[in-house]
């Protein structure tokens, strides 16, 4: 059993012990976690699939992203914000996704309110939450990993007076891993501040 400490992969470098339960994880914990995201369009995608994943496991999202990419029009803003309720009632009936009529209708209108953004808005205001790096202490084991920190309650605070939905501390915190704007990879892990040979399409879309 972990003690919370890095543990040896399949490759037999350390690494955060969540990663090594699945192959999708390795992955995912390897080349995207903790990588800065950057554009509105890819924010506003992590954002919605933090909110779907509010109650799941991540890894139930994680296998999910390509039927959510294309169920929602690539996470592009404008496309989504111009949903129907048809377009609700059909992913409603979505395998593909998760069937949640609250998180759906919540991801329409996120949508329509950053419609009414400026391009780089979104980006703006989440990385302004952004800590001082240097101000936070590098976790050693996953019980120095916060839920919820100052920061994130924030950012939450922030997005909701905008009138974007399902983003509380938690999940805004969980946003923060995901988009780099924290680096909570544990010390020993051989992904910690690694540097990603050919940035990925995921983590740099731009909107």
């Amino acid at each position: 059993m972990s003690d919370g400490t890095a543990l040896a992969g399949p490759d037999g470098a350390p690494r955060c012990p969540w990663a090594l339960s699945t192959e999708d994880y390795v992955a995912y914990h390897d080349e995207e976690w903790g990588r800065p995201v950057h554009g509105d369009d890819a924010l506003y995608e992590r954002l919605c699939l933090e909110a779907f994943q509010s109650g799941l496991s991540w890894i139930t999202i994680l296998r999910r992203r390509e039927g959510f990419r294309a169920a929602f029009s690539g996470f592009r803003i404008a496309d989504v914000a111009a949903f129907t309720d048809a377009d609700k009632e059909r992913l409603l009936a979505d395998p593909g996704i998760i069937r949640n009529r609250a998180k759906i209708e919540a991801t329409v209108a996120n949508a329509r309110v950053l419609a009414d953004w400026a391009p780089g808005d979104l980006d703006t205001l989440i990385w302004s939450h952004a800590p001082d790096a240097a101000g936070r202490p590098v976790p050693k084991t996953l019980a120095d990993v916060p839920a919820v920190t100052p920061e994130s309650t924030a950012l939450s605070k922030a997005l909701k007076k905008q009138g974007i939905r399902f983003v509380g501390p938690t999940t805004a915190y969980a946003l923060m891993q995901a988009c780099g704007l924290v680096d909570d990879h544990l010390e020993s892990c051989v992904a910690r501040r690694r540097p990603l040979p050919g940035a990925s399409s995921a983590t740099t879309r731009t909107s």
